[in-house]
């Protein structure tokens, strides 16, 4: 069994249960790409280990220190009575097969401080096996957010508004805006070829689209995911307008007729969300009343995701107090570096007028 200890400084103890969330929704992410660690060893009958991708999942265990991290001092100095207790181990386990694949405990200080202890079997795999997954791990875990003052927003739909033939204009909205850039933007951060297609999957409110429209009261799932696409040298080449504009006629395509039609789609294929050609979704919750929740001590001054997949993007409020609209979403690291810079380099633009 190996054994190993991360120790991080973090950011106060009040940020500690939104990163333990974080730490255990993308390690159930990754699992479902590094499924054998979710599995167990068997011995054969030829006298061969191997492992059994049973999927009874990973030891996932949360402690609590009452001190400061600073008392675990240099971690280097191998100190095993303090450092094996940031690690769990198998209860009971006699002989190496009995023992987990891989266990996982996390540990918060007084000071904010946290540890991620892993005790990895190496039965399994490597050093080097072990590192990818952890750095897979750490991509999946990364998001960051970025925020979109009125100004901002003002500037980047005066660059898509359309005047038509009549002479009236069309001007999009903040979320067409931020959907158009944010779909350039990544587009752009994973390298797409140009000729790959890239898709912008909305999730649209599908209540008011019937006739009559579904009960206010609505109780269930009513989304429908409208699909703008093109290829990635169309979307990252041609002006800016041109993604609102194709971000805008997919909205529109969504009627009762489409959502009628996206229903047998999933019907006949179990397949509710279509993430071929480079998919990703973005939904948006600055309109949904979240920021009205008061349970007796009155309402949240702010209301945010603990961690969001790779493939979606979230648009919300960045408090109740404030019109700034926050995007947040997941991508590996070094896409997510260049996607950070293409957006503010953006807003930075925006701001300048």
């Amino acid at each position: 069994m190996i054994e190993i200890v991360f120790a991080f400084k973090g950011g106060g103890r009040g940020s500690c249960s939104t990163v333990i969330e974080t730490i255990r929704a993308s390690l159930a992410e990754v699992l479902v790409d590094f499924y054998p660690f979710a599995g167990r060893l068997v011995m054969g009958s030829d006298g061969k280990m191997a492992a059994t991708c049973t999927g009874e999942g990973v030891l996932f265990v949360e402690a609590m220190s009452d001190d400061d991290i600073g008392m675990l001092g240099n971690i280097s100095v191998i100190n095993p009575g303090t450092l094996r207790k940031l690690v769990k181990h198998s209860d009971g386990a006699q002989t190496i097969v009995e023992e987990s694949l891989l266990t996982v405990q996390v540990t918060t200080f007084k000071c904010g401080g946290i540890t991620v202890g892993i005790v990895m079997n190496h039965v399994l795999v490597d050093g080097k096996a072990l590192a990818d997954f952890l750095t897979c791990w750490s991509d999946v875990a990364q998001g960051r957010s970025f925020y979109f003052e009125p100004h901002t927003l003002i500037q980047l739909k005066k660059l898509s508004t359309i005047t038509t033939h009549d002479g009236s204009s069309i001007v999009p909205t903040s979320f067409e805006v931020i959907s158009a850039l944010v779909w350039i933007a990544r587009t752009k951060a994973l390298g797409m070829d140009p000729h790959e297609t890239t898709k912008l999957l909305t999730a649209v409110d599908g209540r008011p689209k019937f006739d009559p429209p579904l009960p206010s009261g609505y109780f269930g799932n009513g989304i429908a995911w409208s699909c703008a696409e093109c290829s990635a040298g169309e979307l990252t080449r041609k002006p800016f307008s041109f993604a609102v504009r194709t971000v805008q006629e997919a909205l529109r395509c969504v009627t009762e007729s489409y959502i009628r039609s996206a229903i047998d789609h999933v019907e006949l294929n179990r397949v509710v969300v279509d993430y071929e050609g480079n998919a990703c979704c973005i939904s948006k919750w600055s309109r949904l009343s979240f920021y009205e929740t008061d349970f007796g001590f009155g309402r949240p001054f702010q209301v945010a995701p603990t961690m969001v997949p790779h493939n979606l993007v979230l648009v919300a409020s960045q408090s109740g107090e404030t019109d700034n609209l926050v995007l947040s979403l997941g991508l590996p690291r070094d896409a997510m570096d260049v996607f950070s810079e293409l957006i503010q380099s953006e807003l930075a633009l925006m701001n300048k007028y």
